[in-house]
């Protein structure tokens, strides 16, 4: 899915883009409510919906997460939710390792990628529990 023309990323019909839209308003909701938890509803739809590959998936979930974490930022600084001087230190270390795990996605096939992700998904899921 290389750089395209602005024509050829416009969906073709507007059931397509509503689709499209749909699912942005809920990752975003997600990203709102559980602090980013968006993207990891937009891997799978992007690999099962609309048919990119697992890295192609990862790269636009990134894409889509920015704009969703910024306005989430908006309205959790609005409520005082923010500690700015851990956020900025957690930050630079995020900075570090998206730039570690952007270098790794590109070395690592797609199966060992899915397995990644479940096992995360599921490591998660325990953790939560325990709370």
């Amino acid at each position: 899915m290389k750089n395209k023309d602005l024509k050829e990323i416009i969906p073709k019909n507007k059931k397509a883009a509503l689709k499209i839209i749909l699912v942005g308003i809920l990752a975003g909701a997600l990203s709102g409510l559980f602090a980013s938890g968006g993207g990891l509803l937009l891997v799978p739809v992007f690999v099962y919906i609309f048919k990119t590959t697992e890295k192609e998936a990862r790269a636009m979930s990134i894409f889509c997460i920015l704009p969703m974490v910024l306005a989430s930022l908006f309205f959790y600084n609005k409520s005082q939710y923010i500690d700015f001087k851990l956020g900025i230190f957690c930050g630079i270390g995020g900075i570090i390792g998206g730039i570690i795990g952007a270098k790794l996605l590109n070395k690592v096939k797609d199966k060992y990628l899915i397995l990644m992700f479940i096992a995360f998904l599921i490591y998660a899921a325990i953790s939560i529990l325990r709370m």
